[in-house]
């Protein structure tokens, strides 16, 4: 889809020899979009009228003469023409999609131009005494305060069509509507179909009531919460999903652009969680997403500067620590720039327990272990507090010299202090993971990774340890070749569930895509008498049940 980002601005616009016939009687204007945008470089002829070309904002205006019988819009990219007959619409105000839909129009182009669309406001309205919209925004206004989302639609539908400058509470209440038919959708094509709807009512809010920026915010955040949600039947991947972020990512990255420090703060963290996700996808430079974090911060810094209100300025703290968090785990942020940050403020806070805590749980999420900056860091903190942190670091810095002795002692001794359900379950799942890596003990490395579930059912990369110990199970799984390969519809269970986390989104998506040639074939499971569909239980030390499928 082409966005604004992407249209050069260095068109002008460009009037053709417009010299209008002594009979020209009416001028047309209006917008022309490509995919939902509007449409630059696209020259606007009106038959015996005159001629223009749009620039970015894809507007065009034409005189035309009363003989006139249609319009031809031509993309000067490609030579590219097509015909609007002026027959099909008595108004002159005719928005025009070359290609996609208009922004807005429930359907055709004759949807948008039929019913002729009265751009006057709510109070304008009232004073002229319209019967038309009077009577309808009673009977909208009535089903939306009881909640009847349903009923209230067609006489809502009249306001936007026919009245779309109105008030803007037809694009709020419009957008709450949406959003409840979003929840409630049964299939991927109704969700889809009723995104859609809510893009082109951001576009037309737009359209009519400015707030560009504002809005883009939103239209991001409500696009990428539908497009990748949990609930999807078929989530999002490969090139899909790379395309659906990027879409989101556009319209985030412009309202910040816009908004600056107006911007809505979950905006900065979308921004970033989209950023990390393409960047991870291959699909985003390092440095862009190092630019959006820096800027993300800056806007932070001057909201929380130039606001009076605590609430405000603590919400502006936990969405840095989230975004500080994103931005370590990237992988955008190399070692060496983050060793660069923290060794002065080391120097200056060595006896900041907090301090050092916080900086070696952001150096460890970004698999910042070996540098003499880290294993000072640890130390010290043991030294301050010999806690269940502190423990935890310990056997982290014993495992990097490769003594699994005291490495397991440590973690022990962590596991045993700690009373945060969140760490605990961190620190099971490095125990789990040393036993997998270190031990090839998949067994007890397996216990250990639902322990820390046990605590913690979030952590989705405890999920993702699971699928790898089947997986790699599998080869020394006694049994046929079907039940060996049936291993792997429980190891992609797990990836399933370890996508449902942000953090693992990404890869635990591309495991089980990866994994699924593994599964047993139909042939053979047909032979043993089994069916899709059908309850299969593995058996042995793994013991666990899933379905069968092909």
């Amino acid at each position: 889809m082409k966005t604004f980002s992407r249209i050069g601005i260095l068109f002008v616009m460009i009037v053709f020899a417009a010299v209008s016939s002594v009979m020209a009687q009416r001028t047309i204007k209006g917008i022309v979009y490509m995919d939902g945008e509007p449409a630059a470089g696209v020259t606007v002829e009106a038959h015996k009228g005159s001629s223009m070309m749009t620039s970015f904002d894809g507007k065009y205006e034409v005189q035309a003469d009363a003989k006139s019988k249609y319009l031809r819009f031509t993309l000067m990219a490609t030579g590219e023409s097509k015909k609007f007959d002026l027959n099909e619409a008595g108004v002159d105000e005719i928005d025009f999609a070359f290609t996609g839909a208009i922004p807005g129009a429930e359907g055709s182009l004759m949807d948008a131009v039929a019913g002729d669309v009265i751009l006057k406001t709510a109070e304008e309205l009232l004073n002229e005494q319209d019967k038309d919209f009077m009577n309808e925004l009673s009977l909208y206004s009535e089903f939306y305060k009881q909640g009847d989302y349903k009923s209230a639609m067609p006489h809502w539908q009249k306001l936007y069509n026919k009245y779309p400058q109105s008030t803007s509470n037809i694009y709020i209440h419009g957008a709450k509507m949406y959003e409840s038919f979003l929840d409630n959708a049964k299939t991927d094509t109704e969700r889809d179909e009723w995104l859609d709807k809510y893009m082109a009512l951001a576009d037309q809010r737009i359209k009519y009531f400015g707030g560009r920026g504002y809005v883009l915010g939103r239209k991001g955040t409500i696009w990428l919460k539908y497009k990748l949600h949990e609930d999807r039947e078929a989530p999002l991947e490969g090139d899909a999903l790379i395309s659906a972020l990027t879409t989101g990512y556009d319209w985030l990255s412009t309202s910040v652009e816009l908004q600056k420090e107006e911007t809505e703060l979950p905006v900065f963290l979308l921004l970033m969680q989209t950023s990390r996700s393409l960047f991870k996808l291959q699909a985003m430079e390092k440095e862009k997403v190092v630019s959006n974090y820096d800027k993300s911060n800056m806007y932070l810094d001057q909201i929380a500067e130039n606001t009076e209100e605590q609430q405000v300025k603590d919400d502006v703290v936990t969405v840095k620590e989230y975004i500080e968090n994103l931005f370590s785990t990237s992988g955008a942020a190399d070692c060496e720039t983050l060793y660069r940050v923290f060794t002065p403020q080391f120097e200056e806070r060595n006896d900041d327990i907090e301090f050092i805590k916080s900086m070696l749980r952001r150096l460890r999420r970004a698999k910042c272990d070996n540098n003499p900056l880290v294993e000072k860091a640890t130390v010290r903190l043991y030294e301050l507090e010999p806690s269940a942190e502190a423990a935890f670091n310990m056997a982290r810095d014993y495992l990097k010299k490769d003594n699994l002795e005291m490495t397991k002692k440590y973690y022990q001794q962590a596991i045993e202090q700690e009373t945060d359900p969140k760490l605990l379950a961190t620190y099971h799942y490095e125990k789990a993971l040393l036993l997998y890596i270190k031990e090839s003990n998949y067994r007890e490395a397996r216990d250990v990774a639902k322990k820390a579930l046990s605590v913690d059912p979030d952590l989705c990369d405890a999920y993702m340890l699971i699928g790898d110990i089947y997986s790699a199970a599998s080869r020394s799984f006694e049994g046929s070749n079907l039940e060996k390969a049936a291993v792997f519809w429980v190891a992609v269970d797990y990836y399933n569930k370890a996508r449902r986390g942000d953090d693992c989104s990404i890869d635990a998506g591309k495991k089980a895509s990866d994994y699924r040639k593994y599964f047993p074939n139909k042939e053979d499971a047909f032979m043993e008498g089994l069916q899709e569909g059908q309850s299969y239980t593995v058996g042995g030390w793994i013991n666990e049940t899933t379905k069968i499928r092909f």
